[in-house]
């Protein structure tokens, strides 16, 4: 029998001992008759906007260019030409119009490859600080209704199994993330904002001071991600916007206005399967 079979056998029984619910909403406290609100373009577009501000790494992909030297590449990267690769960097939020601050180290594939004439696309999600209150599976949320379900949480069980903590106690696809597409354009200085950008750099990233442009380790600069275009994955489709966002939108958000927002996770006690959108 396919499990689709008997996952629609067990939904059937179910509907046969309560009315319909929401198997993946809070029915404790929502009206589960009610659809999820989708959350406008504005609303988020701010969650994009706070989710830069306060996440601290990003994956930058670039593809390598062709016509490169085997020298240039990698010892063992020959045949990449046109083969693209992301890897993880520090990224802050150190201007208003939200194109991202990035400490160029030129040394970095990514930044050999932008150099080289590559594009360059910054993808990043949003990691909640607290874990959800309760992992809630969805032969649990049956079992409330099938009296032969077993009412042991599979969660539970499956932690109970690990020989490792969970390094990702929620659902990561019910919850945002975007890439921006855009260009690197270096950051011109004075000595005043030099400063600036390195405080607000290193007060997300500590370790960056000794890579600061300067330094005696790695040649550095200081760039900005100019952002043209926007995707963005709010999460699951029934209750999140997925779809291009306007970049004008995106640039004229300001300070108050995420600031003034709450993102699923940022306090504890939260709720995993009811998120559908920021505390706007």
């Amino acid at each position: 029998m396919k499990f689709s079979h008997v996952i629609g056998g067990f939904a059937a029984t179910a509907q046969a001992f309560t009315p319909m619910s929401n198997i993946f909403g809070d029915n404790d406290n929502a009206d589960t008759s009610a659809p999820h609100k989708i959350p406008t373009v504005h609303e988020s577009v701010v969650m994009a906007r706070r989710i830069l501000a306060l996440t601290k790494l990003a994956t930058l992909s670039t593809v390598f260019p062709s016509g490169r030297s085997n020298q240039e590449l990698e010892s063992d990267g020959s045949g990449l030409e046109g083969v693209p690769i992301g890897m993880m960097d520090y990224v802050a939020d150190c201007e208003d119009e939200g194109n991202p601050t990035i400490l160029e180290i030129k040394i970095a594939t990514t930044f050999r490859n932008v150099r080289a004439g590559s594009n360059l696309t910054l993808s990043m999600n949003w990691v909640p600080p607290y874990p959800p209150a309760k992992r809630i599976s969805l032969l649990s949320r049956l079992s409330a209704y099938i009296p032969f379900l077993s009412s042991h949480d599979y969660n539970s069980r499956l932690e109970e199994s690990l020989s490792v903590p969970d390094t990702v106690p929620y659902s990561a696809a019910n919850l945002p993330r975007f890439a921006l597409f855009g260009y690197l354009e270096p950051i011109e200085t004075t000595p005043v904002s030099a400063l600036k950008l390195a405080a607000c750099f290193t007060r997300k990233h500590q370790d960056a001071k000794y890579w600061l442009p300067g330094n005696v380790i790695h040649e550095s600069a200081w760039a900005r991600l100019v952002v043209t275009k926007i995707y963005w994955v709010g999460g699951f489709g029934d209750r999140a916007r997925i779809g291009w966002l306007p970049v004008d939108e995106w640039k004229s958000v300001t300070r108050d206005e995420w600031e003034s927002i709450k993102l699923p996770g940022e306090e504890r006690g939260w709720s995993e399967w009811s998120v559908n959108a920021a505390e706007l």
